[in-house]
């Protein structure tokens, strides 16, 4: 009986170093795309500012790079500051 090989690359379908966003996005669009990126950064280790995050959209091919100052005020709206992964009330008492 001869046996496969086993393939250790990732499937670019559940491989989400892949993800390509389209090139024009809303408001909304974008601030959730931030979000979604930084969250993933902090998931895997790596550096998770917003000069990271500006990089980071820019490798994904994302065309409206927001500005530096722009990324931290969407962060610092969602709570995602300082090494954090959302908003927690008792924090804020």
């Amino acid at each position: 009986m001869k046996m496969k090989a086993i393939d250790n690359e990732c499937e670019p379908m559940y491989d989400d170093t892949f993800t390509y966003y389209p090139p024009s996005l809303t408001a909304q669009d974008l601030e959730a795309v931030i979000v979604l990126e930084r969250l993933s950064l902090y998931n895997r280790g790596e550096p998770c500012g917003a000069v990271a995050l500006r990089r980071q959209l820019q490798y994904k091919g994302l065309i409206q790079l927001p500005s530096v100052s722009t990324i931290n005020r969407i962060l610092s709206k969602n709570y995602l500051t300082n090494r954090r992964t959302g908003y927690y009330p008792g924090d804020y008492c």
